[in-house]
């Protein structure tokens, strides 16, 4: 089962988290040969995804980087929900973590 986490960001403005993903026993997973992705959303059903960049930064430490760029925050704002999902070499896809990712409006503009 997924933890649950919310980030937050703010609009026109690049976003960068790492989650560190462990097993179990509570120790870092070894995430060598998996692959990750993320988006967000408004709610669970809208067509209209964000898509976060997402890797596996440092598979023997567990660590899943997701970032956005300022561009792709720039044309949202407010609450939307998100997971990351990581994908082993089999194929098998598991959801690490999910929340709501909120994009806190932009008042300087160019």
């Amino acid at each position: 089962m997924a933890i649950y986490a919310n980030l937050y960001a703010d609009q026109g403005s690049s976003f960068e988290a790492t989650i560190n993903v462990t097993g179990a026993n509570g120790t870092a997973a070894d995430l060598t040969g998996y692959t990750a992705a993320a988006q967000a959303r408004r709610t669970y059903t809208s067509p209209t995804a964000f898509t976060f960049n997402a890797t596996v930064a440092v598979p023997s430490e567990g660590a899943v980087r997701i970032s956005m760029t300022d561009t792709v925050t720039d044309t949202m704002k407010g609450r939307y929900m998100y997971d990351v999902e990581i994908t082993d070499s089999n194929g098998i896809v598991t959801r690490v973590i999910e929340g709501q990712y909120e994009v806190a409006p932009s008042i300087t503009r160019s």
